[in-house]
């Protein structure tokens, strides 16, 4: 349930920070802010993240991702869409138990090839092949997580979590301080693998006092 929506044709990676610090994010060409999501025919409030980077440091479980991933090759560049990396987004969509759009051109640009937004994505490759894709939004001292999608055949590996990590180490590598990996709904846990970073570097927004909060000890249920 959209309670905002903008529809910029183009737009500065400050007034993308700007953007995200006060609670939108980006749908397509759109961008939009909301505090309500509609899931299994119930509704669920929503809270979007934030994560510190600054305040980031890698723990036990963190290292066992990267460790267990350190034999695949890994490519940070500006996004370009190919035949390899629609297939792989179709194998990973026949794969998931929720809705998702039908194409990675729809998901990313509502099937327009018009860049708003500049889009960098990370590739996993295993002996060549593409395993799993990152796709983020860089603005001027802060990134969005738009997607991240894999091989099904590759599940053990937890690349999805591997890609949160890759994005982050690559913003504070390259200067910014906040990794925005989307919203996150109270009582639906599917979308509690975005805490998982560090709980302690990761704050929440409060639409009603319009302040970004600490996930840890938080007083709306996650």
């Amino acid at each position: 349930m959209i309670h905002d929506i903008n529809f910029p044709h183009s737009l500065s990676g400050l007034s993308l920070d700007h953007y995200l610090a006060r609670g939108w994010f980006r749908m397509g060409h759109t961008i939009f802010t909301t505090h309500l999501i509609y899931l299994e025919e119930e509704f669920f409030p929503v809270y979007w993240l934030r994560i510190r980077l600054y305040d980031l440091h890698w723990g036990k479980r963190q290292r066992v991702i990267q460790r267990i991933n350190s034999a695949f090759e890994v490519r940070c560049t500006a996004l370009l869409l190919t035949e390899e990396m629609d297939d792989l987004y179709e194998r990973y969509r026949q794969s998931v138990d929720f809705a998702t759009s039908p194409g990675l051109i729809d998901y990313l640009f509502n099937g327009r090839l018009h860049q708003v937004f500049d889009t960098r994505m990370i590739e996993v490759r295993h002996e060549g092949k593409l395993i799993a894709a990152g796709i983020f939004d860089k603005g001027a001292r802060s990134i969005a997580g738009i997607i991240n999608f894999f091989d099904p055949a590759y599940a053990k590996f937890s690349l999805g979590k591997y890609l949160m990590l890759l994005k982050a180490e690559w913003a504070k590598e390259n200067g910014h301080l906040y990794y925005y990996p989307g919203y996150l709904a109270v009582g639906f846990k599917k979308f509690d693998y975005k805490l998982w970073l560090q709980r302690s570097a990761t704050e929440y927004f409060d639409p009603h006092t319009q302040l970004w909060l600490p996930a840890v000890n938080n007083t709306i249920g996650f």
